[in-house]
């Protein structure tokens, strides 16, 4: 299958009897689609990758910066070091080469094509995990964990702890196709991925997420999806609604313990450097930011590492600590060649009535009966106290404070999140 052009939208139909992949013009949609669970493979023509170099070539730079930090975004010299590398030695067929060796599939939930990654365990009694991504991330965020997930044993933990692991890309990200209509917030994704594992057979299962992966999550516990467990979230939405109002420019609640006030603080500072302007530009005008984005490769680039979850990585530049510097090119190439840097960003939009995706009331965690797992990675953007949690999620049932990774934990320590996930949902699954 050749992954769409830039100026056309396809919509991808199988035919798995005959083995046979086909790409349909959108005209022919509605005749196309159906519930069925069909074969995936990713082959990105040549005249792309061309394009791609070709593209970064003819980079017209701005000046530098002129502070000397990143506070007035991705400083020009290391932006410059990323994408040269990525013109010239960069090569995106060992990542395609990756996915093409993983079971992947596409199926039709509510006119968008979904595509997904699924790897049973080779375990008896292995219980299925759905795990969600953010923004800017991607399934190549949760590749590290499917062998210590779906093979323990090889990675220090029990047979009797295996998952059967599923990673769908967001509906307008990755291979996924994107909405052509307003209203793909998170809960209506919450309702395609209860869907989706109906469709591939499990009636016990648990899910997971961090960044959008939390408000997804939640949303699939906060409407009962038929055999959810329980759920994993390390982007827990526990800020307290006195909490959210101080961040709004309100008075700060009397009575915070030493802990909370740190978190508040550290909130505060966030917010006065600025580090949360790309959620404000996204929720707003999510259109706007695509133009630069998607036809410029380095304009892609600064948009995707304005993050702060990626800043302190210094882009990959440390060969030996994950991700890589490939591994962080691999993610802004998947949003290249799939042309989603506009239609990944809408669910910011859509998401806009709500406000932050961390604050309790507004992700309604009141509402969630469900057994609720929490780790808390000490260089995430936002370090929830765990009795904020514990006021948040009325069923908490696990809370951990880890020692070591930030906001992407699944790509940076894929062992250590592993552990947790074993950790979090082992009174669930022996109870």
């Amino acid at each position: 299958m050749s992954v769409a052009s830039s100026t056309r939208r396809d919509i991808l139909a199988i035919s798995a009897a005959a083995g046979a992949f086909t790409v349909l013009p959108a005209r022919f949609a509605a005749a196309a689609e159906d519930n069925t669970i069909r074969p995936f493979k990713i082959t990105v023509p040549e005249e792309q990758i061309v394009d791609l170099r070709r593209r970064i070539a003819s980079t017209r730079w701005p000046d530098r910066e002129t502070a000397a930090d990143q506070s007035q975004g991705v400083q020009l010299a290391k932006l410059q070091e990323l994408v040269r590398y990525w013109g010239t030695d960069y090569d995106w067929r060992k990542t395609e080469a990756k996915l093409n060796a993983l079971p992947q599939f596409m199926t039709t939930i509510d006119n968008v094509d979904i595509h997904f990654i699924h790897v049973r365990s080779r375990h008896p009694n292995a219980l299925p995990i759905i795990i969600t991504h953010g923004w800017p991330g991607s399934v190549i965020e949760q590749l590290k964990l499917i062998g210590p997930l779906t093979d323990p044993t090889a990675h220090g933990g029990r047979a009797e702890d295996a998952f059967d692991v599923v990673i769908p890309s967001l509906p307008g990200y990755g291979f996924s196709s994107r909405p052509t209509g307003t209203g793909w917030d998170p809960d209506r994704i919450a309702r395609a991925w209860a869907e989706l594992m109906k469709r591939l057979g499990y009636t016990r299962y648990f899910a997971q997420g961090g960044d959008w992966g939390t408000p997804v999550s939640s949303a699939m516990a906060r409407q009962n999806a038929a055999g959810l467990l329980g759920i994993h979230i390390n982007l827990p939405a526990t800020i307290p609604p006195e909490v959210a109002a101080a961040l709004g420019g309100g008075p700060v609640p009397a009575g915070l313990s030493e802990k909370e006030r740190a978190v508040l603080e550290a909130l505060m500072a966030n917010a006065k450097k600025g580090n949360s302007a790309y959620f404000t530009m996204m929720t707003a005008r999510p259109q706007t930011v695509g133009y630069g984005a998607t036809d410029s490769p380095a304009g892609l680039a600064a948009w995707i590492l304005v993050h702060p979850g990626f800043a302190q990585w210094a882009y990959g530049k440390d060969s030996e600590k994950s991700p890589t510097r490939d591994d962080v090119l691999d993610n802004i190439t998947l949003y290249w060649l799939t042309n989603t840097a506009t239609s990944a960003a809408r669910l910011y939009w859509e998401n806009g009535a709500r406000g932050s995706v961390i604050v309790a009331a507004a992700q309604k965690t009141d509402e969630i009966s469900l057994p609720v797992a929490i780790t808390v990675f000490p260089d995430d953007v936002y370090r929830a106290p765990e009795t904020w949690a514990r006021r948040a999620y009325r069923n908490l049932v696990y809370f951990h404070e880890v020692d070591r990774g930030g906001h992407f934990a699944a790509w940076e320590q894929p062992e250590l999140f592993s552990a947790e996930l074993r950790a979090a949902f082992r009174s669930l699954r022996h109870p």
